[in-house]
């Protein structure tokens, strides 16, 4: 009798969660088409791919692909440029992330939540192409609101800064644009975080008089470290990749900038526009995928010696 009941019980259960089967089925079905049907693709990085004769049938040419990234005259220039933009945008990422977090967690008003909120996320979800154009706006030599209200207005210049052919101006122009732009996404991921810290420990601390300043570094931020950590290891697992539509069109594609706007993501976007060569990109996106596995694996090693219980794996 007992088995019985067992046997019945079990199969209720599983009927239990053929619902929530059913709603999984979009997301895995999303996950197995977009992140492992492509692999099948990889192998068009060690081939010259041929149209007729198709992935599996195009001549294998080893590594002759990768020359294109690795041996080329830009190699150095746009390696620099992914990993060190990436590595600034990685701290002030989570420097203003945290600090957005924290201040919009102090607001107490519905209405000016709301509002803020708002505020904070529409650069987020706006098209980088609209994005240029605002830049654009701004930065224009003859029309942009810079050169002629600040510039000619204010200090009496009568020529302004030509923006678009001045390369050096353009790693702070680059770095401003994204965080305005990434700040929302990275408020909410934090903010998370943040409503989910229990209240009784800032009532604690408040009884025993700790200041706003003595509650955020003895409870806020050590309860937001795993949360931190986690991000970070996720954006080094992208260090070696760049935001294609932030460095080829707002700086408008100038010649003159490449210099501090050529990435690895923009150099074979643009090699490709000349010799639409399939294998060369499927090259350049394995050598970043592998980097960026490789950084998370040596980042994930290191929090776990510092602190086991922040590392992801």
């Amino acid at each position: 009798m007992s088995r019985q009941k067992k046997a019945l019980k079990s199969k209720k259960g599983w009927k239990h969660w053929i619902p929530f089967y059913i709603m999984a089925l979009p997301g895995f079905a999303y996950v197995i088409i977009n992140n492992y049907i492509p692999l099948y693709g990889l192998q068009l990085a060690f081939k010259s791919f041929n149209y007729q004769k198709g992935i599996t049938g195009s001549d294998f040419i080893g590594l002759k692909n990768f020359k294109f990234l690795l041996a080329s005259d830009d190699a150095t220039i746009m390696i620099r440029n992914t990993l060190l933009y990436n590595l600034v945008w990685i701290f002030l990422g989570v420097l203003f992330g945290v600090a957005a977090a924290i201040l919009f967690n102090e607001i107490a008003n519905k209405f000016a939540k709301r509002f803020y909120q708002t505020v904070i996320l529409l650069p987020y979800i706006m098209s980088i192409v609209v994005v240029a154009y605002l830049v654009y706006a701004f930065l224009a030599t003859d029309t942009g609101l810079v050169n002629n209200a600040l510039i000619k207005g204010l200090m009496g210049k009568e020529a302004g800064i030509e923006w678009y052919r001045e390369a050096k101006y353009w790693p702070f122009i680059l770095t401003f644009v994204h965080i305005w732009k990434s700040i929302g996404f990275g408020m909410i991921l934090y903010l998370s975080s943040l409503v989910g810290i229990d209240k009784s420990y800032y009532e604690a601390a408040m009884l025993d008089g700790a200041s706003k300043w003595r509650q955020l570094k003895s409870i806020t931020l050590p309860l937001l470290k795993p949360t931190i950590i986690m991000l970070v290891i996720m954006d080094i697992g992208r260090i070696f990749r760049s935001d294609f539509g932030l460095f080829f069109q707002v700086p408008m594609s100038q010649p003159a900038l490449m210099d501090v706007t050529q990435t690895i993501d923009t150099y074979v976007y643009r090699a490709l526009l000349v010799n639409n060569n399939i294998g060369m990109s499927a090259a350049a996106s394995f050598v970043q995928s592998v980097v960026g596995f490789v950084f998370i694996m040596i980042a994930n090693t290191i929090v776990r010696k510092l602190d086991e219980n922040s590392s992801l794996f």
